[in-house]
């Protein structure tokens, strides 16, 4: 995958990188809270074996991934490893634990 440059690219791109049928059935809201410059808020709404994305807040996610606009470009460039992150505690998540395991495999960025 070709180096990204903001957050909002990924999220821009996100559709044409989801995989609906590794989706099956699973019927998730996910929400982003990423601070910093570049930072903002969007959340991503899986259902039907389809992917919408939306800036701004949802009132129920089942997932909420909170971190910096840099620390998520770093780990979506391939720079930072999620787990380490989450273990350095430079991402926070509240939910549905088992979902944020699912994700990577929600998205091919070959």
């Amino acid at each position: 995958m070709p180096r990204v440059n903001s957050v909002q690219e990924v999220f821009d791109g996100m559709p044409s990188h989801f995989l609906p049928e590794q989706a099956g059935d699973m019927r998730a809201v996910i929400q982003f809270d990423l601070s910093g410059e570049g930072g903002g808020q969007w959340f991503v709404t899986i259902a039907d074996r389809t992917l919408n994305v939306q800036a701004g807040q949802t009132p129920a996610p089942t997932l909420t991934l909170t971190t910096s606009a840099k620390d998520y470009l770093a780990i979506i460039n391939g720079e930072l490893k999620p787990m380490a992150a989450f273990m350095q505690g430079k991402v926070r998540v509240k939910g549905d634990m088992p979902l944020l395991m699912k994700m990577q495999g929600l998205f091919s960025f070959t």
